[in-house]
């Protein structure tokens, strides 16, 4: 399946003409306020700068949560939403670029927690985007809670819901303009969690696959056990590969709901034209996530005390 943005007459009028004050062609970010550096170990809600990525595609999440943006001529793309207090944090680095946030067309999310989808709802109030995931994802994100399918369930607080969450398949593909995304399923952390591929060139040709892969970390309430077959039937086999798949991903640049499980932010912040990186980061995060996942597993499958 693809999803494509309708385009009407006065629409490619408003591109060729008007519409052109909103491409962000060449986004500042230093035109923003500073910022206090972020800490090692920071708090999700921390703000920081906007930073380029590569090409047309930014970061403008949080020094603790991720939100990316992906900009062009026939409007914008921006996945996750942070927590609930982070949703503004967002819409003003997006504003910071100078973006008006109301070119954002569609919003994308790694998966159905608070501190990722939290936002979702005031951005798409500013912004009217149209809100896609897959469809284990919708019914929490328009409930502003997951059931007991989420290995959270009952430690994770709820959100504020959204509406009118369009769905998209794994390996379909989302396309805006000249922005391409595909959607991966990454289940384990979340039923519906899911990754995103796509590519960003810059101004010289410069072209990058760059991977948004989901948590694979195996966080549960202690209530629920992967290693239950008959509760969770075909949960942990999904969960494997997803780990697979993760490391399958295209992957010149690895970016992280949480920044810090990538060191992300340090790598956009090195000296260079993109930050450092190639196929191995997806593999080493996979293998990261497939040694928690066993750990778990050797927990649940230890006697009780």
């Amino acid at each position: 399946m693809r999803l494509r943005a309708g385009f009407s007459a006065a629409s490619l009028l408003c591109l060729l003409t008007a519409c052109a004050a909103h491409a962000p062609a060449k986004p500042d970010p230093s035109a923003g306020p500073a910022f206090a550096p972020c800490e090692a170990d920071p708090d999700w809600n921390q703000p920081t700068q906007p930073r380029r990525i590569h090409g047309n595609t930014w970061y403008v999440g949080t020094c603790g949560l991720s939100a990316v943006l992906i900009t062009s001529a026939q409007g914008h793309v921006l996945i996750d939403g942070a927590s609930e207090r982070g949703g503004p944090l967002i819409e003003a680095s997006i504003r910071a670029l100078g973006i008006d946030p109301r070119q954002v067309r569609y919003l994308l999310n790694s998966h159905e927690h608070n501190d990722h989808a939290g936002g979702l709802a005031h951005l798409q109030r500013v912004t009217g985007a149209t809100v896609v995931a897959r469809a284990p994802a919708i019914a929490a994100l328009q409930s502003g809670k997951g059931d007991r399918s989420d290995p959270q369930f009952l430690s994770v607080s709820r959100f504020a819901p959204v509406r009118a969450v369009q769905r998209i398949g794994d390996g379909d593909t989302l396309r805006l303009g000249p922005i391409e995304l595909t959607a991966h399923a990454t289940p384990g952390h979340t039923p519906g969690g899911t990754s995103w591929s796509w590519r960003a060139c810059d101004e010289a040709g410069d072209c990058k696959a760059i991977a948004y892969a989901d948590s694979l970390t195996p966080l549960t309430d202690e209530a629920y056990r992967y290693s239950d077959e008959a509760a969770h039937p075909g949960v942990l086999a999904a969960f494997r590969r997803s780990i697979q798949t993760v490391a399958d991903l295209p992957c010149d640049i690895l970016v992280t709901p949480h920044p810090n499980a990538s060191n992300l932010l340090a790598r956009l912040d090195a000296p260079g034209p993109a930050p450092q990186g190639t196929a191995s980061y997806c593999r080493a995060y996979a293998a990261s996530g497939n040694g928690k996942l066993e750990e778990q597993l050797r927990k649940e499958a230890a006697p009780a005390p």
